[in-house]
């Protein structure tokens, strides 16, 4: 366990059904072991129900329904993917809200495979150069952000990958972004 994220504290945001089950337990880990503290918000209290791509895998305790969260008590937001958990998460205000704060401060985010649906749908994805899961192309490119082909992109603090073989990757750009903190190119416009 390594100290570079001492004394930080990093969002995980899902929606509390269909999250890809790996992405957000690897990443998880990461951050854990580079000492930051994590917490899993979703919509709902509970429990986050994950996937294996379309079956059914482990059930993980929610830290702390999303509305009752403020961007500003972290350092870092993490959103997983999966397909049907931006796709739920892009039709909640809260969640959305909740995105956008870390966007207007500044802070570092990381999204990998579908989360970048959630990015769209809060109104941050224009003007940015993010890699996702090839299928978003168009969405993104229609919401006005730069799609690239890459294992891992960094746009000022937004990290972005593809899809679950990308977590290596991913996981080491996201602990580097997390302990480098705000960045002032990151306070993309939010539509």
């Amino acid at each position: 366990m390594s100290d570079r994220l001492q004394g930080k504290k990093i969002a995980f945001l899902t929606a509390n059904e269909g999250v890809e089950q790996v992405e957000l337990v690897e990443p998880l880990e990461a951050v854990r072991e580079a000492g930051a503290e994590a917490e899993l918000l979703a919509p709902e209290a509970g429990e986050v129900q994950a996937f294996n791509h379309l079956d059914k895998a482990d059930a993980f305790p929610v830290d702390r329904a999303v509305g009752e969260a403020d961007a500003g008590e972290y350092d870092g937001l993490v959103l997983p993917g999966g397909v049907a958990n931006p796709d739920q998460l892009r039709t909640r205000p809260e969640a959305l809200e909740f995105v956008r704060g870390f966007f207007e401060a500044g802070k570092p985010v990381g999204v990998i495979c579908h989360g970048p649906w959630t990015l769209i749908d809060a109104g941050v994805a224009g003007g940015r150069t993010l890699t996702s899961w090839p299928s978003l192309e168009t969405d993104l490119r229609n919401a006005g952000a730069e799609w690239v082909d890459e294992e891992v992109h960094v746009d000022q603090g937004l990290v972005s990958s593809r899809k679950p073989d990308d977590l290596e990757a991913f996981k080491a750009k996201i602990v580097e972004e997390f302990a480098e903190g705000v960045h002032e190119g990151q306070k993309a416009s939010v539509n």
